[in-house]
């Protein structure tokens, strides 16, 4: 052989040697494995075909044979996903939108019915809408999710309920009875093709007494691990957990041909992480609680929206089915305007502590003014109807509480000081002493 030739061949061949998988790189992970011959393919096969035939298991719990079906970083994390949630199968994705949209695809059918909550997230809401409309079906949006509400929203041909619980930006919390209640009613009344799909990302699986999937009436657990379960901000993936496993099976199906799934690379990074990110998370929840407290407390706030709020419409379910009370609180200003709450944001993200960001869960803590973020676009009146207008929006991080009730205090009694001149101002230095030029 060629040195080449040689030296590429034995690299692999000690990699394998090394790692115990046959990987078709000298450094290790690969997308495709050595399968030394035809019999592993076809014993793959005749497998997947009868996991689906059974349904007795996801085909995704399969050893990795292609890097689009699955890789052996990944299978770890699902096997955690799977303990975590308390379910028999799971399918791991890029990101949690991405586990809406391929659930979504997978389950609904030309003329379906879906009712879903007003409170889930904008992106959800906006391709069920697509979907719907496409599929020549309809898409009813609930504001009243108690037992009353969702009867009432259900009909003998709604497919899909889907729900969520925290909500953002308002942090209301969905009650498991009342849930149960109306979808047990909407089943024995023919709606035996519904299927309940809860978004449990705000809460996280840590944060609810028991699992998602223990709750009657629901199906499938959808979940952004971008957020507390990766709680870095730095690698984005999702999933889907269901006792479903024919439905989760039609899942996997539709990623094989479409893509979407959490690669080795991401994989391994979320794994090495997974031992701090419930730590990290029950932090971000206990200085949410204590954030909280200072705003309720505080002359010149209006409302605060968390769980652990005074007045939380929703105190006696979270009582009684949570253990955490997520880690966004919300917030707004007493006698002031869309574009005053806008002003208080960036004069905070001057005290440098409060991050002007997006999303949440991370390590730093991200601030913004939720109308321009959530809601540019909606119509004034419509923001104000649903309860999200003149709203600041935290994403507590790891930092001492008492370092971000500092930064909001003296932002409460001095953002009037400061002009948008002067803030404009700031954020060019500030840009310019970072070295990251125009923004």
């Amino acid at each position: 052989m060629d040195a080449a030739t040689r030296g590429l061949h034995e690299g692999i061949d000690a990699a394998m040697r090394r790692t115990g998988v046959p990987y078709l790189h000298p450094d290790g992970e690969t997308i495709q494995l050595d399968l030394l011959g035809s019999g592993p393919m076809v014993r793959w096969q005749e497998r997947k075909q009868e996991l689906m035939f059974l349904g007795s298991s996801c085909w995704s719990d399969l050893p990795q044979i292609y890097g689009r079906y699955g890789t052996t970083p990944s299978r770890r994390l699902l096997a955690w996903v799977r303990e975590l949630e308390g379910a028999q199968a799971a399918v791991l994705t890029d990101t949690g939108m991405q586990a809406c949209a391929l659930l979504f695809d997978a389950l609904l059918e030309p003329g379906d019915h879906v009712a879903c909550a007003r409170g889930v997230y904008n992106k959800s809401k906006a391709y069920l809408s697509r979907l719907t409309t496409l599929l020549g079906g309809e898409l009813t949006l609930v504001d009243d999710l108690s037992y009353a509400g969702l009867a009432a929203a259900l009909r003998p041909d709604t497919r899909l309920l889907f729900v969520e619980t925290y909500t953002n930006p308002l942090m209301r919390a969905v009650d498991p009875e009342a849930l149960a209640r109306a979808v047990g009613s909407a089943r024995a009344a023919g709606g035996a093709r519904l299927v309940v799909a809860l978004d449990s990302t705000i809460a996280s699986p840590w944060g609810l007494a028991q699992p998602a999937l223990s709750w009657d009436g629901v199906d499938v657990v959808v979940v952004s691990g971008t957020k507390a379960l990766a709680g870095q901000d730095r690698d984005m993936w999702g999933y889907l957990a269901s006792d479903d496993v024919r439905l989760l099976n039609g899942v996997m199906d539709l990623q094989a041909m479409r893509g979407g799934i959490a690669d080795w690379r991401r994989a391994t990074a979320i794994l090495t992480g997974l031992d701090q990110a419930e730590p990290r998370f029950r932090r971000r929840c206990a200085t949410a609680r204590a954030v909280t407290a200072f705003l309720a407390a505080h002359p010149l706030v209006e409302a605060v929206f968390h769980p652990t709020a005074p007045g939380h419409p929703d105190a006696a379910v979270i009582a009684t089915h949570y253990t955490e009370p997520g880690s966004i609180v919300s917030f707004r200003l007493r006698d002031a305007d869309e574009a005053q709450a806008r002003h208080f944001c960036d004069v905070l993200a001057m005290c440098g502590v409060l991050r002007y960001a997006l999303s949440f869960d991370g390590l730093a803590t991200k601030l913004n003014h939720h109308r321009s973020v959530s809601e540019y676009f909606t119509a004034e009146e419509e923001v104000r109807r649903i309860g999200v207008d003149r709203l600041v929006r935290l994403g507590i991080g790891v930092e001492h509480p008492d370092d971000l009730i500092a930064c909001l205090n003296w932002t409460l009694w001095h953002r009037h000081e400061i002009t948008s001149a002067e803030i404009a101002a700031w954020q060019a230095e500030r840009a310019g002493a970072l070295g990251l030029g125009d923004s």
